[in-house]
């Protein structure tokens, strides 16, 4: 047994066997397998072939999944990364592959969505010659990700990969771009082992607490009459909506919603008092401008949550508690900043404050929203005109569903709606296009966001104007068969900019009012059951059907053209300036 467990050194002049050989592409592969990855979304090119070619040997441990346009890629990812906290990964060839990219970059920098993006390159000796299909993705896409780099040799793209994963994944998540050349895909290496990345010198991505801070907010929180928590989407970043209801519950504080931190507190929770923002609530916007201690947990100050910023919160004492520290003071100065992670800097806060009642100023809350309801909402869930309403579509959908389905809307009137109406009551099931306001968002993220959530229902809410910019990715849905559940409200319009036109223009319609084709025939073309609701009496049961399919469905809803989106706070008003109708003419 001894002599089994002892290490004999290799005979002078024996030849120890060689290492196998592999090519860049394998190497790729074999390290995004090794990252945990099982799902890529990507469009085949010249650059990119070697890789592909690799690919079809890793058919057993990567589910590739071709979409029809490369934007079409990163929206993808972007869905499948919200829902799921894993970072997302898309392959493109280069030139127009990789620069089709780009507004996925920029969408996904913004919204702190982790990426890694894949793009082939020219040769090596071809680069800056003007080669066919040759771009500077480099240079192109540095203002639109956390990270990039171009690797052109073989033995550099694992700890390309490795090190892209950490940066993407950690911090301030985001998109991170490795540009690889096709002679490094093609280059033989000796096989070697994959190390992940766990630690960059110069790149700290989790600060440390810094407990005087801590201190100094509870001081403040424990001495507040009107304290007011505003709730972003770093809460669901860093897992810590469990965190924030035990700090809401302990303080009594009152919880409202940035746009994309909808499910991080639960819209049935009595300390919830609504969604933040130009076409948000009425009492949590004009009780920004009532609190005395304002808490932002996870937000940035994003100007449609602000409106005018000199008239924003100046009567409250502001604690800001946010991972990326460019962030912190960029919009809104802090009394107290907080650099941590939400989930830790939460915990710690919720040790150092008081238990407190808050019920009275809660009641104001509820006092300004029932006025909106009285004013606002009783019209659109039930309307006295024939023409159906975007939100009474949203209200049957939250019902039904239970506030429990993966919503994913585009961008528009129906997005600002289905954010008023749709009831979330978990995290990670909110998924829109927030900082960037990219149309065509909706369709491909829902195809991701059910890949990454396949026990989830999944359903895509869509305006007719934003729907014809992704429109194709139905080839996807009916290619690989997935069951998300597709609404498109249709209105004839670009109803966004239609109602900024009516309200500030002068009803001057110029370029917004929209022919569409036949969406049912064009649902039906892609072999996805389809329907199209045009009167109240058909609507519930059509509804009901679409989330009974076990197949993707189309629905499509004709609600009014010239309707309008309120509460709204217009351009350059404060916050407490929010209109709950259009002015009298």
């Amino acid at each position: 047994m001894d002599a089994l467990l002892t290490k004999t050194k290799p005979t002078a002049g024996v030849d120890t066997p060689a290492k196998q050989k592999i090519t860049g592409s394998e190497v790729l592969l074999r390290s995004l397998v090794e990252e945990g990855v099982d799902v890529i979304f990507g469009y085949p090119g010249g650059a990119i072939m070697p890789v592909y070619d690799a690919l079809y040997h890793f058919a057993d441990r990567l589910n590739h999944i071709l979409v029809r346009h490369e934007q079409g890629a990163i929206h993808a990812a972007q869905g499948f990364a919200r829902v799921s906290g894993r970072t997302g990964v898309v392959f493109a060839t280069s030139g127009p592959g990789a620069t089709n990219l780009v507004t996925g970059l920029a969408d996904a920098l913004i919204d702190s969505t982790p990426l890694v993006c894949i793009t082939g390159q020219v040769f090596a000796h071809l680069l800056g010659t003007d080669a066919f299909q040759e771009t500077d993705v480099v240079n192109t896409t540095i203002p639109v990700t956390k990270w990039n780099i171009q690797v052109t040799e073989a033995k550099d793209i694992a700890p390309a990969v490795a090190r892209a994963f950490y940066i993407a994944s950690t911090g301030r998540p985001g998109p991170v771009l490795v540009d690889i050349t096709k002679n490094a895909q093609n280059e033989m290496i000796e096989e070697a082992e994959y190390t992940k990345c766990e630690n960059i010198r110069t790149y700290k991505p989790k600060p440390v607490l810094q407990m005087p801070q801590v201190e100094a907010a509870a001081e403040l929180i424990n001495s507040a009459k009107r304290p007011y928590i505003l709730a972003g989407q770093g809460i669901l970043l860093s897992g810590a909506s469990e965190e924030l209801i035990a700090f809401s519950e302990k303080t009594g504080i009152p919880v409202a919603s940035t746009l994309l931190g909808l499910g991080a507190f639960p819209s049935d929770h009595p300390n919830y008092v609504g969604y933040l923002g130009m076409h948000g609530n009425y009492g949590p916007n004009v009780n920004t401008n009532e609190c005395d201690v304002l808490i932002a947990v996870g937000m940035r100050f994003d100007d449609r949550v602000t409106g005018n910023v000199s008239k924003y919160a100046r009567q409250a004492k502001v604690v800001h508690l946010e991972i990326d520290k460019a962030e912190i003071n960029k919009i809104i100065k802090a009394d107290v900043a907080i650099h941590a992670d939400a989930k830790e800097g939460l915990a710690a806060l919720v040790g150092k404050c008081n238990a407190g009642n808050h019920s009275a100023w809660i009641a104001s809350f509820k006092k300004l929203n029932d006025e909106e309801y009285e004013k606002v909402i009783t019209k659109e869930f039930y309307p006295v005109s024939e023409k159906l309403t975007m939100a009474e579509v949203i209200n049957h959908l939250s019902n039904f569903t239970h506030g429990e389905a993966v919503v994913v809307t585009d961008v528009g009137q129906h997005q600002m709606t289905t954010s008023r109406y749709y009831k979330y009551k978990e995290p990670r099931t909110n998924v829109t296009s927030g900082g960037a306001g990219t149309m065509g968002f909706a369709l491909p993220a829902a195809m991701g966001a059910k890949l990454g959530r396949p026990e989830k229902q999944v359903i895509a809410v869509i305006g007719d104007g934003g729907y014809q910019m992704t429109v194709q990715e139905l080839g996807t849905i009916m290619q690989y068969k997935i069951p998300v559940k597709i609404v498109v409200l249709n209105n004839n319009f670009l109803g966004m900019v239609r109602q900024w036109q009516q309200l500030f223009h002068g009803k001057r319609y110029s370029f917004t009012e929209m022919q569409n084709p036949d969406f049912v025939k064009l649902a039906e073309a892609y072999s996805i059951p389809a329907r199209k609701v045009e009167v109240r009496d058909d609507l519930q049961g059509a509804i009901k059907e679409m989330l009974a399919a076990e197949t993707p469905y189309f629905l499509e809803v004709v609600v009014g053209k010239e309707d309008n989106v309120f509460p709204m706070v217009p351009a350059g008003a404060g916050v407490a300036d929010v209109m709950l109708e259009a002015p009298k003419a």
